[in-house]
């Protein structure tokens, strides 16, 4: 299968989560105007009793293409943010929301440097492709539960893409 490389817009990730663009909303000065606060930038949900939510450090490598695709995972309970700490790309392979991935719906987007992503609990994705050696903060839910679901995929259904 052929997919498209599309640049993320809040527009066509609306299906997947949040497209976070701070500077897509009018920020706030802070601290005796010594601060520029960007509030409310993504929906954090959590789907179960215990509301904990966790912030993460992801030291990610920069991944070598063609890259090979033969899984994609989700996180039932929680959402997940990707925010890069610093000026990188990154790509985000994604399918909507379902008790199996359905493959004909995959979508890849590129997220350019400043910018991050949310994705909703349950929406299928494949692990962070990040272009450089780069620090991401990550926020979802504090694992009690089993918050991973992972589909392998067949030899048929694996897939390389060229970034």
């Amino acid at each position: 299968m052929n997919y498209e490389i599309k640049k993320i817009t809040k527009d066509n990730f609306s299906e997947f989560g949040d497209f976070i663009n701070p500077y897509d909303k009018i920020g706030e000065n802070i601290n005796s105007n010594t601060t520029k606060s960007y509030f409310d930038l993504a929906n954090i949900e959590i789907l179960s009793e215990d509301k904990r939510v966790r912030l993460n450090l992801f030291d990610a490598k920069k991944r070598l293409f063609p890259l090979k695709i033969d899984m994609l995972e989700n996180h039932p309970f929680s959402s997940q943010i990707f925010l890069p700490l610093g000026s990188y790309d990154f790509l985000v392979i994604t399918c909507p929301a379902s008790p199996k991935p359905n493959l004909k719906k995959i979508n890849i987007f590129r997220v350019d440097q400043g910018n991050g992503i949310n994705f909703k609990p349950q929406v299928w994705h494949f692990p962070l492709i990040s272009f450089n050696d780069a620090k991401f903060i990550t926020i979802d839910k504090k694992n009690d539960e089993n918050n991973l679901e992972i589909y392998n995929f067949t030899e048929e259904e694996t897939f390389t893409i060229n970034g």
